[in-house]
């Protein structure tokens, strides 16, 4: 039986929940698609004696091109740098878009691990296995120029985005996002998310993990991939998505909308359901 659960748009407690770990991956510091914002209110509400920092988290490849730091993202770094001054593990595990950190792996800076990949025990004595993923993304690993391009695409399905939701607001109809829907549209026609999700669980079980935690593709998910619990965080470009354990071994996705007054309350269907129903 698994322990893992789902917690959509979480409700803002006035004082932080405290959980035993947060996993938050695809900030993409540096863009202008970054919700920097709300992911500092993400941090007012959210504590983790250990914080993973799975990918992404300053996008090199935007910065090459020109340089965008607005305060709010140095604000982000200075709050994840405070948090390790009071005490906080942070794990640092590199991107392909910050992969020029992946030099300083095995080092430390300051209370700062950066690895490549790591183990985590969860409370309930699982192993989840701690990537990026872009390893094992075909079109990043063998085609660099491809996704660069792919990454421009999105940047521009994310300006049209933009303009398109403000003609939205304008016309009283609710948030509708162009680039999700036509990434879902073509990434299911190739199967990349599904062949993703195989890949990273079968590197679980070589490493003799029980499940995997990962980013890269930007598609929260948690679900059960033949005897490898799979997990995704998400990202901070649009959806604000980040994975928290429970000081009891549950695992949750916390969708983080610091804009909506009365969040609904979250889905809490575990996996176990999900895969009688499957």
């Amino acid at each position: 039986m698994l322990n893992t659960r789902l917690a959509d748009d979480a409700p803002h407690d006035p004082d932080p929940r405290r959980y035993r770990a947060l996993f938050i991956s695809d900030i993409h510091l540096g863009t202008k698609a970054c919700q920097a914002d709300a992911f500092l209110d993400f941090l007012r509400h959210h504590e983790a004696p250990k914080i993973y920092l799975v990918g992404d988290i300053v996008d090199f490849w935007r910065i090459r091109r020109g340089v965008y730091w607005p305060q709010n993202h140095n604000d982000v770094l200075q709050k994840l740098l405070r948090k390790v001054r009071k005490g906080v593990d942070l794990v640092y595990v590199p991107g392909n878009h910050d992969e020029a950190m992946r030099e300083y792996c095995g080092a430390q800076f300051g209370g700062i691990a950066i690895l490549r990949q790591t183990m985590h025990v969860a409370a309930d004595g699982r192993r989840y296995l701690v990537m990026h993923g872009d390893e094992f993304d075909v079109v990043v690993r063998y085609a660099k120029w491809l996704a660069l391009f792919g990454d421009w695409s999105y940047m521009v399905a994310l300006w049209l985005n933009t303009h398109l939701n403000a003609v939205r607001r304008v016309l009283g109809m609710p948030y509708w996002s162009l680039s999700a829907y036509l990434k879902h549209k073509v990434k299911r026609a190739v199967n990349y998310i599904g062949e993703f999700e195989l890949a990273l669980a079968q590197e679980a079980r070589r490493h003799g993990a029980q499940g995997v935690i990962c980013g890269h593709i930007h598609h929260a998910a948690m679900r059960q991939v033949g005897d490898v619990i799979y997990i995704n965080t998400g990202d901070w470009v649009e959806s604000c998505t980040a994975v928290a354990e429970t000081e009891e071994g549950v695992f949750e996705i916390i969708r983080w909308n610091p804009h909506q007054a009365t969040p609904k309350s979250g889905d809490k269907s575990r996996v176990e359901e999900l895969e009688a129903a499957a």
